[in-house]
C-alpha cells in the first residue's frame, strides 16, 4: 500500500489506484481469473487478513454493538425500500404479482424481481472487500474488530438469511433452498473460523520475524481485495434504472448513516468506533446481490448499475463522513 502522512489522501491513492489496475486486468484477462482470485481471497486471504488484524484489534467497549448496528440498517434500509416501492409503484406493484395481467400494456417496470434487486441493493452494502480495507486505510488496526463484527454477523448473515429469503421470494427461479441451507453457508464461511482462530491466538506470544510476516500478507490481502474489485467492475456495462438505483442509494449511502450515526451518540458510541460504523453503512451495495439476481432470476441490471454507480459515488461521500463523524 502506498503510505502517506495524509489518511483520506492515502485511501484515495490506494482505492483508485488497485481498482484501476484491476480494472485493466479485468478488461485484458478472462472473466474466470477474477473468479480464482475471489476464490482465494474468501478461503484463503481474507481469513489471513483477519487473524492478523484481530490479534492487535481492541476488543474494548461495546464492541458488541456492531451487529445490532448493522442489523438495525439493514432492516431499516428494507423498510424504506419497501415504503419508495409502495408509494413509487401503486397499482403497477400488484400487476406485477399477477403474471395474467402481464400483457404488454400492463407490465410494470417494477416487477416483482425488479422489487427484489432493489431490495438487496438497498439493505446490503460491501462492508468486507471494500469497507474493511476502508476502515484499515483510515483508522488503523486498533478497531478493525469493530468492522469485522459489522461484516461478518451483520452483512454476510444478512446477505445468506435475509437476502436469500427475499432473492427466493422475489424470483422467478425454480430453485428452492430449506431453512438449514442459509445456517450452513455461515457456518462455513472460512472468515467466521478465522475469527474464532484470531481471538484464541491473541494470548500466543509470536516472534517479530512472524508477526511482521503476518501483518504484510494481510496487507497484501487487502490490495488484492481492491484489485478484485477493479475486475469485478471491469465486467460491468449496464446503465439502466437509472431512478431507482439513484433513490437506492440515496437510502443506502446517504439517509441511513446519517440518521443511524447521529443517533449512535446517544447510546454512548462515538470517536472512531462510531466512525468505523458509518463507514461500512455508507459502503456501496455487496457484489452478492448481483450474485443473488443471478441465481433467482432477479433483475441483474439494476443490481449491476447500482454497484456500478454506488463505487463511483463512495470516493464522493467519504470526505462528509470524515467531516461529520471525526472526532
Amino acid at each position: 500500500m502506498v503510505y502517506l502522512e495524509n489518511p483520506v489522501l492515502k485511501l484515495y491513492l490506494n482505492l483508485i489506484g488497485w481498482v484501476t489496475l484491476g480494472f485493466i486486468l479485468g478488461r485484458l484477462l478472462p472473466r474466470s481469473y477474477s473468479t480464482y482470485l475471489a476464490k482465494f481471497l474468501f478461503f484463503f486471504g481474507t481469513p489471513l487478513s483477519i487473524v492478523a488484524f484481530i490479534r492487535s484489534a481492541n476488543l474494548s467497549g461495546a464492541i458488541w454493538m456492531a451487529p445490532l448496528i448493522a442489523w438495525a440498517a439493514i432492516l431499516a434500509g428494507g423498510g424504506l425500500a419497501g415504503i419508495l416501492i409502495n408509494f413509487g409503484v401503486g397499482e403497477e406493484r400488484f400487476k406485477s404479482l399477477n403474471p395474467a395481467q402481464n400483457s404488454p400494456e400492463h407490465t410494470s417496470a417494477w416487477s416483482l424481481p425488479t422489487q427484489g434487486s432493489f431490495l438487496l441493493a438497498t439493505m446490503l452494502g460491501n462492508t468486507g472487500f471494500l469497507g474493511i480495507p476502508v476502515t484499515l486505510s483510515l483508522l488503523g488496526s486498533e478497531h478493525f474488530a469493530w468492522a469485522l463484527f459489522y461484516d461478518l454477523l451483520g452483512t454476510t448473515m444478512g446477505m445468506n438469511i435475509l437476502g436469500v429469503a427475499i432473492a427466493s421470494h422475489c424470483g422467478k427461479s425454480d430453485r428452492r433452498q430449506g431453512w438449514l441451507t442459509p445456517l450452513q453457508a455461515i457456518f462455513q464461511n472460512p472468515a467466521l473460523w478465522a475469527f474464532g482462530l484470531g481471538f484464541i491466538s491473541r494470548s500466543l506470544p509470536l516472534s517479530a520475524q512472524i508477526a511482521e510476516l503476518l501483518t504484510t500478507g494481510a496487507w497484501t490481502v487487502i490490495t488484492l481485495a481492491l484489485i478484485t474489485i477493479g475486475m469485478q467492475l471491469s465486467k460491468l456495462n449496464s446503465l439502466h434504472n437509472l431512478k431507482p438505483v439513484l433513490a437506492c442509494l440515496a437510502i443506502k449511502m446517504l439517509f441511513i448513516p446519517l440518521v443511524i450515526g447521529t443517533g449512535l451518540t446517544f447510546f454512548g458510541i462515538a470517536g472512531a468506533p462510531r466512525l468505523v460504523l458509518v463507514l461500512q453503512m455508507a459502503m456501496p451495495p455487496a457484489f452478492g446481490t448481483t450474485l443473488l439476481a443471478e441465481a433467482f432470476n432477479l433483475d441483474r441490471e439494476l443490481a449491476v448499475t447500482a454497484i456500478g454507480l454506488g463505487c463511483v459515488s463512495l470516493l464522493f461521500t467519504i470526505p462528509i463522513w470524515m467531516r461529520l463523524f471525526n472526532f
